[in-house]
Parts: structure tokens; C-alpha cells; sequence
């Protein structure tokens, strides 16, 4: 901390309001890294059970290799993804409200009849794909601000705190001193004063 000392009680009070600051903000500090810890510890477990069901379908689909040859190109896509925002402990995270698929229209007598079956399986296979991205980056985002505020958390506990009391305290010290030395020179010039009075 590059605080330029000034032995003074304008500057005492400063020290001791962002002292105060400090103190004040450390409890909300550990309690947001440890509410943050626990929900990242939640969004990995959210995206292990996505990825699960995602190799679960994809395994599922494997066996019907054979159909998937058959089946019309271009028929379905992703038209949009709709996306929320929540706040988890304070943190800005994405929200899946919804993905909304493009069904272009074909034929039912030309195509076979396990198409529209097919089609399902891409939905739920596209809609896992993206719901697992999204649990990626929702890891992502609280983690890193897991890691920021445990960075606060260490630097308010471990250097500001200590440093600003250090600092309080050799001022307070300075300034007793300071102090005592004027009352010893008042005492001296007090006895030197009588001393040539009494002469």
C-alpha cells in the first residue's frame, strides 16, 4: 500500500475511515466467495448431468446410423436461443428460456415415416448441445469472479488490514511523542522560568 504518511490527526482520521471500510466490507467478502464457491461446485454438477444426457442421446442415435443417411438435409435448425440473465451472489450469469427451432415443411409420402421421430432426436440433441455450452460459460463467469473476490478477500485480510492498523499505530505513537516531548519542554521551560524568577 503506497500510502503517503503524514503524522497528523486529519490524516490519522483518514487512515482509520478506510480502515473502518475494510473491516465493514470483509464479513460481505467472505460470505459472497463462499456463497460463489458453492455454486460453482452446483453449475459443474449442472454441466457433468448435461453431458451425460447428451452422450446418452448421442449413444441412443448411434445405433440408427443407417436412418440418419436418409434423413432430409437442411430440414431443421436453430432459428434463435433465447437467453435470461440471474444474478447468482451478486453475479451476472446466462439463463436458457428457451431454443427455438426452424422446421422447414416436406414431404410426409417422400421421406420416411421415422422423420418426424428424427427430427425430434436433432431438437434434443441441438437443445443439450446448447444447454451445455451455456453451463460452460455460466462456470466460467462464477468462477472468475470466485477468484476475484477470494483475490479482495486475501488482499484486504492479509495486507490492507494489517497495514492500515501498522500505520494507525505508529502515527498514534509519533503523535503520544510529540506530545510528551511538549509537555517535558513546558515542564523545563516552566522550571527555567521560575529558576530566573527565584534568582
Amino acid at each position: 500500500m503506497a500510502l503517503k504518511f503524514q503524522y497528523n490527526k486529519t490524516f490519522l482520521q483518514q487512515l482509520n475511515n478506510g480502515l473502518k471500510v475494510r473491516e465493514n466490507a470483509l464479513p460481505t467478502l467472505v460470505a459472497k466467495e463462499a456463497a460463489l464457491r458453492v455454486e460453482v461446485k452446483k453449475a459443474r454438477e449442472a454441466v457433468e448431468a448435461i453431458e451425460e444426457k447428451l452422450t446418452a442421446e448421442l449413444q441412443a442415435q448411434s445405433s440408427n446410423q443407417r436412418f440418419w443417411n436418409e434423413f432430409p438435409e437442411n430440414v431443421i435448425s436453430v432459428r434463435e436461443v433465447r437467453i435470461d440473465i440471474k444474478k447468482i451472489a451478486g453475479v451476472k450469469t446466462p439463463v436458457l428460456l428457451e431454443v427455438v427451432f426452424n422446421v422447414e415443411r416436406y414431404s410426409a409420402f417422400l421421406q420416411p415415416a421415422w422423420v418426424p421421430a428424427g427430427i425430434e432426436a436433432v431438437k434434443n440433441i441441438s437443445q443439450l448441445k446448447i444447454e451445455a455450452e451455456l453451463a460452460k460459460k455460466k462456470v466460467e463467469i462464477l468462477e472468475y469472479a470466485r477468484k476475484k473476490t477470494t483475490q479482495k478477500v486475501n488482499l484486504y485480510e492479509k495486507v490492507q488490514i494489517p497495514e492500515y492498523q501498522e500505520a494507525i499505530r505508529k502515527i498514534k505513537r509519533f503523535m503520544e511523542d510529540e506530545d510528551n516531548l511538549s509537555k517535558s519542554s513546558q515542564k523545563i521551560l516552566k522550571a527555567k522560568i521560575a529558576a530566573m524568577e527565584a534568582a
